[in-house]
């Protein structure tokens, strides 16, 4: 399973077709938070900027056409599940990975409201699968909703896409460097909202200790 969803695999095999149904799964199927979508389109990118006579070449053009269409389709899809089921359908155990995203994808919304929230759920994985259900099932108006997710889905998608090909372009044997640089980038977008979460957890602790202590001394 993990050897039929890696990015090579996928491209080769469905090139800019297998792009549009993975991204459009993983941002409007809940089940679709464990694909690859950054890596999917970093080496997107790079395959597009390999010479036309090379083994795997993808249009740039169909690349981008074809990750557009599969993030904002598949926004709206996940929106409108959330709107269709409500708050029930978001309910999962505080232990689970889908659980952890939802509770990101709520700082997101919290912190920064629904606009900036939509957006900036299109780079942290599992929150961006999770974030458009959210925002169907708590009431986000849908203009609002379609106008964020269509600029962060072409900011994210047109954005790495290009990055990749960029990198393609200019960087000798930049795959050697590709995992550690996904890792690093993964990584470096989860980290202020764990860091946030786990702040929040002390004050609610801090709250709470005072809470009990006022309880005894009354």
């Amino acid at each position: 399973m993990g050897d039929l969803l890696s990015p090579d695999r996928l491209l080769t095999t469905f090139g800019a077709f297998g792009i549009f149904v993975v991204l459009f799964a993983e941002t409007g199927l809940l089940i679709g938070f464990f694909l690859p979508g950054d890596t999917l389109l970093i080496a997107a990118g790079l395959l597009a900027a390999t010479p036309v006579t090379a083994a795997v070449h993808l249009d740039l053009g169909a690349v981008l056409v074809g990750a557009v269409a599969g993030a904002l389709i598949g926004a709206q899809v996940g929106y409108h599940i959330g709107r269709r089921f409500g708050p029930g359908l978001l309910q999962r155990p505080e232990g689970s990975r889908i659980g952890a995203g939802m509770r990101r994808s709520q700082d997101l919304l919290e912190r920064f409201g629904p606009g900036k929230a939509i957006v900036l759920a299109r780079f942290v994985p599992v929150a961006r699968t999770l974030m458009n259900p959210l925002a169907g099932a708590t009431g986000v108006p849908a203009r609002r909703f379609l106008l964020w997710q269509a600029a962060g889905g072409v900011l994210w998608t047109v954005g790495i896409i290009l990055l990749g090909y960029f990198l393609g372009a200019t960087v000798p044997n930049i795959e050697v460097y590709l995992i550690p640089a996904l890792i690093l980038i993964t990584v470096a977008s989860v980290l202020p909202l764990v860091v946030r979460s786990m702040r929040q957890r002390r004050t609610t602790e801090r709250q709470q200790a005072n809470t009990d202590q006022t309880d005894v001394l009354s």
